[in-house]
């Protein structure tokens, strides 16, 4: 993967893993949830980018995911991000074999206050306002979404506080989403019995082993607004949650691994909960 870096090469200033990986939505965190912090290694006045790909197939399900950012320093961030969901044996049971969605993301973060690192001996955290702004192409599953009330783009908005405790090696994040997302926006946005916002939480904790290497876990609520609807209790939405360990062998280069559970997607024709192994690439500078 070839990245237009001209701009950022020299920004390598930021100690190793403090710019979180690529989230599955682009913004830098974790891999479910976005962090206060700015991706890449940019500190003030430089300018730095991001590139990543994911990968994570569940019993029924595969997500590819793929996008970049840039950092403006610590200050603020600008992302893209593409999805693409195989519905497997779902879209055949549903008359759609061979169903895939597909979801573009653009985001954007500015950081209100606090630095995760100079202010790592205080209790201030760094402190950031995120944007999502979604569009879901769904194929032939677009009539049902239509029945359903779901639209087809959807904007998140977030509030994210980081703290870092550089003694105890440990890494503590809480995002607050406002969003109208069903299954992230792979189900659209919003029902017809329920089509407004929610303010859902979103838990990260990660604790650094090495320099190198760190694990964690991450738990995101998710705000369930197809349930119910014209089809019951079919499309109750879970939490998602993961087990996650990083290594960064180099600053341009991290590796990251999770076992990952979705909980049931349209648990009305697939009842089992969905589980699998997440892989993720991310180039950074």
């Amino acid at each position: 993967m070839a990245l237009p870096l001209a701009c950022a090469a020299q920004a390598q200033g930021k100690l190793l893993l403090t710019g979180g990986v690529s989230s599955i939505d682009g913004a830098a965190g974790g891999g479910l949830s976005p962090w206060a912090l700015t991706g890449s290694y940019a500190t003030s006045g430089q300018v730095g980018a991001s590139a990543y790909l994911t990968r994570l197939p569940v019993q029924d399900y595969a997500l590819t995911g793929y996008g970049a950012a840039v950092a403006f320093g610590e200050r603020a961030e600008l992302s893209i991000a593409r999805q693409d969901f195989s519905a497997g044996g779902t879209g055949a049971a549903l008359g759609l074999p061979g169903l895939r969605l597909k979801q573009a993301i653009l985001g954007a973060k500015l950081r209100l206050g606090g630095d995760a690192v100079l202010d790592a001996d205080t209790w201030m955290p760094q402190v950031a306002l995120g944007v999502e702004v979604k569009r879901l192409d769904a194929g032939g599953l677009a009539p049902t979404l239509d029945v359903l009330g779901a639209k087809r783009h959807g904007v998140d908005v977030y509030l994210s506080a980081t703290k870092l405790f550089l003694a105890q090696s440990t890494l503590v994040n809480v995002t607050l989403r406002a969003t109208k997302a069903n299954q992230n926006g792979l189900l659209g946005f919003g029902g017809a019995g329920s089509g407004g916002y929610s303010l859902v939480p979103e838990i990260s904790v990660a604790y650094l082993l090495s320099k190198q290497w760190a694990i964690g876990a991450e738990y995101r609520v998710k705000p369930d607004k197809l349930n119910p609807s014209t089809l019951g209790d079919a499309l109750r939405e879970d939490d998602w949650k993961d087990v996650f360990v990083v290594w960064a062998p180099t600053k341009q280069v991290s590796l990251t691994a999770a076992y990952v559970d979705l909980g049931r997607i349209v648990p009305g024709i697939q009842p089992r909960r969905q589980r699998g192994v997440y892989g993720s690439i991310q180039f950074a500078y």
